[in-house]
């Protein structure tokens, strides 16, 4: 096999300038069962990738002979579900790992221009409203229109200096928020904050804070843990219960909450170059970025496809850098009104 891939690499000097693409591998040709363990998903979906990304790959392998388009997204899909570059992969649709790299960074950057199309919170008025229902369904909560974590993602030192990528657990990260509805669809990934920031931090300078500060509006809010700041649009668990209406409200928003984090689970199980257990993401904290946002784009895609957000959830809880919860920062009385006004509507 390393002969003719060989081969195939000189096949890209000895043509001439007229773009043309270069077919190492045939999808017709493989079992669906092929595709799924090699490269993570089904036939149809991969044939609806390349006609969402095929004109972006295009322009972006403009020399005689390109690699084509469904060769280079089973290459970063393979990476994405993997981890690795091995040279089986390679082997498996007929590219070199060097050419394996190239195809990644292609796929990774179609996949991010596709990111406001697939991940954002403005939807039309009935999604809404659909959404704040099936929260309500889980556990009684009304109006939630997201539920909001952290998570951190392990990569390498980006050099021996830089301590800022360093998590309170010790090890390089990037700390992505993440906020989803019921489903586990992605309504907003940053994913470049880097580890050394707490959760709260990342949230205080996050697009959703602002979006969420700028609204006029009093339609609904988020769920986000006790590292969260409390706030009329975000509501968290109450600190020391002591009613019974308190207690209720804490088990409603632990259960509904739970959301985010099987989403992350599920998107980091999916896709194996994510998962800490596997070592850590080899790349710059930028590069880093830019395949942890695509993952997250391509989970949305294949809910929105159909694709269950749970085949691949593992059921051990993810273990992230430990943080403490700030009790010093000042409560809005506000907020705390509209806390305390919505545990005595639905569960006193």
């Amino acid at each position: 096999m390393a002969i003719s891939i060989a081969i195939l690499d000189c096949d890209l000097l000895l043509h001439g300038r007229g773009h043309k693409t270069l077919d190492r591998f045939d999808i017709e040709t493989v079992s669906d069962e092929f595709l799924m363990t090699t490269f993570g998903f089904p036939r149809e979906f991969i044939y609806y990738l390349v006609e969402l990304l095929k004109d972006s790959l295009l322009r972006r392998t403009q020399r005689s002979r390109a690699i084509s388009p469904d060769v280079q997204i089973l290459a970063a899909l393979g990476f994405y579900t993997t981890g690795s570059f091995q040279s089986k992969m390679g082997d498996a649709i007929g590219i070199s790992q060097a050419s394996m790299s190239r195809c990644v960074s292609n796929v990774t950057k179609a996949l991010i221009e596709k990111a406001p199309e697939f991940i954002g919170f403005t939807r039309d008025e009935a999604t809404r409203q659909q959404s704040k229902e099936e929260f309500y369904r889980i556990a009684g909560i009304p109006n939630v229109m997201g539920v909001v974590d952290c998570a951190h993602i392990a990569i390498k030192a980006p050099n021996a200096d830089d301590s800022s990528y360093v998590n309170k657990k010790g090890f390089h990260s990037i700390n992505c928020q993440l906020v989803c509805d019921a489903r586990g669809l992605l309504l907003s990934a940053e994913t470049h904050w880097p580890g050394s920031l707490t959760d709260r931090a990342v949230f205080k300078q996050s697009s959703v804070a602002k979006l969420f500060e700028e609204q006029d509006n009093d339609e609904g809010w988020l769920l986000g843990d006790n590292r969260y700041p409390l706030k009329k649009w975000l509501m968290t668990p109450v600190q020391s219960p002591e009613s019974p209406a308190e207690y209720r409200y804490n088990l409603a928003h632990t259960t509904t909450h739970e959301i985010v984090d099987r989403t992350f689970r599920a998107i980091q199980t999916r896709f194996r170059c994510l998962d800490g257990a596997k070592g850590y993401l080899q790349y710059s904290p930028e590069k880093c970025s830019h395949i942890i946002q695509a993952c997250c784009v391509l989970h949305n895609i294949s809910l929105q496809s159909g694709l269950d957000a749970w085949t691949f959830e593992r059921t051990e809880a993810t273990d992230q850098s430990g943080e403490n919860i700030d009790l010093n920062d000042p409560v809005d009385p506000e907020a705390l009104r509209v806390r305390q006004e919505l545990i005595q509507n639905h569960f006193s």
